[in-house]
């Protein structure tokens, strides 16, 4: 039987951009010795390695240089990070080092704009793309930050009606935006989305609302796929649908020079990972000015909003196995020291798959594992990868623990599980790690959070301490 390590070698091509073994068998993330990390604040124990921020959105930003250069894409390209993805307040930071705007969808993202405005990380010159349904809040927040001078503020419109309000609570003309209802993949229960406005009612609707009204300029539409930018037959035949209905608004909307596109990159789930991001990039804006050339109109800016791609790869948990059970013949659990549904709701909700790797012990032997949770719920397990149906991890040395990870795990986890508050079982949230580099190259680490305390939990379900 071969080793741990023959296995994933000859898997994948190994070792990657980001994942390496050392001499002592132990996993290396983006460089970052996992093992010494263990030791210092236990397990389980999430981290935030806040470099791969920034190197995402730069690989973005040359993508769309290059498509730009090779097609003689004469717009520009700005890139927003979807704050939903995360919100915490350290992601912000990195992200905002590399001159990039933000798209939010809630009205208590407006509060986080006006924080990072008060700390001098954005200006009132900062793009500010409000998606989402909005209640009263939420545009009374965006009328606010218009009115108080964020003149790149542009509020998003998911319905008509919704300009009604902007009509009452603006003291100054104002950029909007539309979002079009796409037809969803055909795999999915409603046919179209029921977010945005109807193809077919967007220029009547310019027409009879907006074009003769001093206070608006129609200057974006939005454009957002649910299962995300995809090399299919669906995506480019949303996106061409999308591209001419921009062309024939732009003939009778001169204001009108830009678009969102939504739906974001899709990040590694598996070592084996063969998107190709640059070619994806190139299609997109070759096909937007193919279009706009045969239509005879100017070609447009090119927003992107990606979330999941800018902080996804950033995060990773890492577990002890806490033992193993033989349930019958052939069924051998490792049962890690944290739970499923509190740490990565998504595996239980969604049967996400992430990219998951053994953090020591890769000369020993391997074999077909599950991994279960500690929770009393049967769906708290995962025994399947994105590559493969089956889990492999090496086996389990009698008085030698064995510590596995689960990465690119940086996107929505926390705001699912309910960070800091109630969870599942009350099986208390880890400790948080932020691993960053100094300005000369150094690694450095910081605790952010530590493990939920009970006393906090049991206040937040009204019991008295």
């Amino acid at each position: 039987m071969e080793k741990y390590r023959d296995l994933i070698e000859q898997t994948f091509y190994f070792p990657t951009e980001e994942f390496e073994v050392s001499e002592s068998n132990e996993l290396h993330f983006n460089g970052v010795p996992l093992m010494p990390i263990i030791k210092e604040y236990g397990t389980p124990v999430k981290i935030s390695y806040l470099p791969k921020i920034s190197s995402q959105i730069q690989k973005a930003k040359k993508w769309f240089k290059n498509a730009f250069s090779k097609h003689n894409y004469e717009g520009s390209y700005t890139y927003c990070y979807c704050t939903k993805s995360s919100h915490f307040e350290f992601v912000l930071h990195e992200a905002l080092k590399n001159d990039i705007h933000i798209e939010t969808s809630s009205a208590f993202d407006i509060f986080i704009v006006n924080n990072l405005y008060e700390q001098g990380k954005i200006t009132k010159d900062t793009y500010v793309l409000c998606n989402g349904f909005k209640k009263d809040l939420y545009t009374k927040n965006i009328s606010d930050l218009i009115n108080n001078g964020f003149h790149n503020c542009i509020p998003i419109l998911d319905n008509m009606n919704e300009l009604d309000v902007y009509e009452k609570s603006l003291l100054v003309p104002s950029n909007i935006g539309i979002r079009i209802a796409a037809d969803e993949e055909p795999k999915f229960e409603f046919y179209t989305s029921r977010l945005g406005v109807r193809y077919n009612d967007i220029i009547d609707f310019y027409k009879t609302k907006i074009e003769h009204n001093p206070k608006f300029k129609l200057k974006l539409l939005h454009f957002f796929i649910n299962s995300g930018i995809k090399d299919t037959s669906y995506y480019w035949s949303e996106l061409s649908r999308f591209v001419e209905l921009y062309c024939e608004l732009k003939k009778v909307n001169p204001d009108l020079d830009s678009m969102d596109i939504g739906g974001g990159f899709p990040i590694k789930t598996s070592v084996h990972f063969d998107y190709n991001y640059e070619y994806m990039v190139d299609q997109i804006v070759g096909n937007i000015k193919r279009i706009c050339d045969s239509y005879g109109v100017p070609v447009p800016n090119i927003y992107s909003e990606f979330g999941s791609f800018t902080v996804g790869e950033s995060g990773a948990i890492l577990y002890s196995i806490l033992g193993q059970k033989l349930q019958n013949d052939k069924e051998l659990w490792y049962m890690i020291d944290s739970s499923f549904i509190t740490t990565l709701p998504d595996i239980w909700g969604l049967n996400q798959k992430y990219l998951m790797l053994a953090i020591n012990q890769w000369d020993s032997l391997y074999r077909k594992v599950n991994i279960g949770g500690i929770t009393c719920d049967s769906q708290d397990y995962y025994n399947s990868e994105a590559h493969s149906y089956n889990v492999f991890m090496p086996k389990i040395k009698e008085g030698d623990p064995l510590y596995i990870g689960f990465f690119h795990t940086g996107a929505y986890q926390e705001s699912l599980g309910g960070y800091g508050g109630i969870q599942h079982c009350l099986i208390p949230a880890p400790k948080h790690v932020l691993i960053d580099k100094d300005e000369n190259g150094k690694i450095t680490h910081r605790l952010f959070a530590n493990e939920q305390k009970p006393e906090d939990m049991l206040a937040i379900l009204g019991y008295k301490m």
